[in-house]
């Protein structure tokens, strides 16, 4: 499918796996006797029924269980909600005001972690706007029990839409598993600081290779924004009644390419101003 070439690397991977997600149910329904043949071969109706399951149902008391409860399945994601909703005992659905709602205001659930919309438009097929922030898009991290410690987690690395600040998660990683690799001492010594809490030692550290972490991360986003215009240039053009989706995907791009920009206003001259102290030092 072209649409998914034009997808940056996380939110076409998170794509690639909705879309494995409904191959693997439609093979799976084939084996199932109690629904007919003509049902369970039919793609459009038993992807209308993944759908609805998938993109409708809230999580249950069990995290393995999940529910659909008419009415509740209505309510719109929001980064800030109006309504929370739990189970009882019983398994009956209890949903109450997390703050008082003015008339005519919408009243929203969430959906899911608000500082990443690139899971909500792969899941749900939307775009939201409202969300304060987006994952750093550094996908080549060494996953393991020292890099999620300190912070590696697509909801916690992230880069802050109109600031352009950057999570300390970002920092500490990029700082852990790039900069330090190569010097086992100071980064075993760093990982302690964090592990312990010793603040005045781990900002130390950070001092010390603020220039080398902050240059690394100018490199990504100057990249990442090459990459993002590469991607949205093969949308360029392109017949919109063959590829419906290419506008969204478009504004997923535009969101998170702003977001960058932002970033990279506050990157350059920092790494500009440390390379001239470097110099005169």
């Amino acid at each position: 499918d072209f649409c998914y070439e034009c997808l940056p690397p996380l939110v076409f991977r998170l794509s690639r796996e909705e879309r494995t997600k409904f191959d693997n149910i439609f093979q799976v329904l084939k084996k199932v006797d109690i629904i007919s043949d003509r049902n369970k071969t039919d793609r459009d109706l038993v992807k209308w029924a993944f759908n609805v399951v998938h993109t409708r149902s809230m999580p249950g008391e069990d995290k393995n269980d999940v529910k659909i409860v008419p009415l509740a399945d209505y309510f719109n994601h929001g980064t800030e909600t109006e309504v929370n909703f739990t189970f009882d005992a019983q398994g009956n659905c209890l949903g109450s005001a997390s703050r008082d709602v003015p008339a005519g205001s919408p009243i929203r659930m969430s959906y899911g972690c608000p500082t990443n919309p690139s899971f909500f438009f792969a899941k749900y097929g939307f775009l939201d706007k409202s969300s304060p922030a987006t994952f750093c898009k550094i996908m080549d991290i060494t996953k393991s029990t020292e890099t999620e410690n300190l912070g590696y987690d697509f909801s916690k690395m992230l880069f802050y839409k109109d600031s352009g600040g950057i999570s300390e998660q970002v920092w500490d990683v990029v700082l852990y598993d790039k900069v330090l690799r190569n010097k086992p001492d100071i980064r075993q010594q760093f990982y302690n600081a964090h592990m312990q809490g010793d603040g005045a030692t781990k900002q130390a550290i950070h001092n010390a290779f603020i220039m080398e972490t902050s240059t690394r991360l100018k490199t990504h986003v100057d990249k990442f924004l090459e990459q993002i215009d590469a991607l949205n240039n093969k949308g360029i053009g392109k017949d919109l009644n063959k590829h419906p989706r290419l506008p969204l995907i478009m504004e997923h791009n535009e969101f998170v390419r702003s977001t960058f920009e932002n970033v990279k206003a506050q990157l350059d001259p920092m790494v500009m101003n440390l390379a001239r102290e470097r110099q005169m030092a």
